[in-house]
């Protein structure tokens, strides 16, 4: 089990690594004395509905809405919001992001704006949300056909990362979180060669635990750096996204973590072609995409 402390000028998160740390650090859910508020998809509630119970006990709600991406948007956070509201949730209360990338984005941002802010815990469940999107603090809803475009900075008080979920994942699912891996092999050296060294075990969950923990320091580093993304110093964490986004808006179908991929595939050619990257190593990471 590995713990990394994210300390940023709005509080601190802490990020605990490894299969069973949910088991370990499900006390954390204890400490609320205003209700707890879980928030997941159907899919992860049908997966996990003993664990649900069994952790947040009785007294908790549980919030399950429509899995995919067109639940990210304003109407159904106001039905978080709604919920929240007559379940009594207080301030002191904690929401509880039980679920993958948009799970994490859509309870982040209720829980930023709900009384102005509740304690908030993200469990990600899925390879790409446990490797980036349960980190760093970006909450956000889709609105008028744009990703993204409301939303807030709010750090999670906790972030429990456990390789455990990962075994019920599809292989499809699987490569999308591969997607954020290879992005963060392409910024950071040591992961890059981690990556080349293993290249047979990437697809493989007994090789995420390791990885997992490398490429979430790495953006704990960059998010304590450039927290609200001003200085630019966050910008190279959309390495391979912008083109997805483009790409998802215009042909969908695909899921974020595919276009990831694509993207990355994409900007590593031109980068080539321009001459404003090495060229072996883009070679080397295409060839870790495809």
């Amino acid at each position: 089990m590995k713990e990394i402390c994210l300390k940023t000028t709005s509080g601190e998160s802490h990020i605990f690594c490894g299969s069973g740390a949910l088991q370990t650090y499900f006390k954390t859910f204890q400490k609320s004395g205003g209700g707890i508020f879980v928030i997941t998809d159907s899919t992860v509630a049908k997966l996990y509905k003993n664990t649900i119970s069994e952790i947040f006990g009785s007294d908790a709600f549980i919030y399950v809405f429509p899995a995919g991406e067109r639940s990210k948007n304003m109407n159904r956070l106001q039905d978080i919001l709604r919920s929240m509201l007559a379940y009594g949730l207080k301030r002191s209360g904690c929401v509880v992001a039980f679920g993958g990338g948009v799970t994490g984005d859509i309870a982040g941002l209720a829980a930023s704006i709900y009384m102005r802010g509740t304690r908030l815990i993200q469990i990600p469940t899925t390879l790409l949300s446990q490797v980036d999107s349960s980190v760093g603090g970006k909450t956000a809803v889709n609105f008028c056909g744009t990703k993204n475009v409301i939303g807030t900075f709010y750090q999670p008080e906790t972030v429990i990362a456990d390789q455990n979920f990962l075994d019920t994942l599809p292989a499809r699912e699987v490569r999308c979180g591969l997607g954020e891996i290879i992005k963060y092999g392409a910024l950071n050296k040591d992961i890059f060669e981690k990556l080349i060294k293993n290249r047979g075990n990437l697809k493989k969950i007994a090789f995420s635990e390791e990885i997992i923990y490398d490429c979430v320091l790495h953006k704990a580093k960059v998010v304590e750096k450039d927290e609200f993304d001003l200085s630019g110093e966050r910008k190279s964490l959309n390495l391979g996204h912008t083109t997805a986004h483009a790409l998802e808006l215009g042909y969908g179908k695909k899921s974020h973590g595919e276009y990831v991929l694509i993207g990355l595939y994409y900007e590593a050619y031109i980068a080539k072609q321009l001459k404003i990257c090495n060229e072996s190593f883009a070679d080397e990471l295409v060839k870790l995409i495809t």
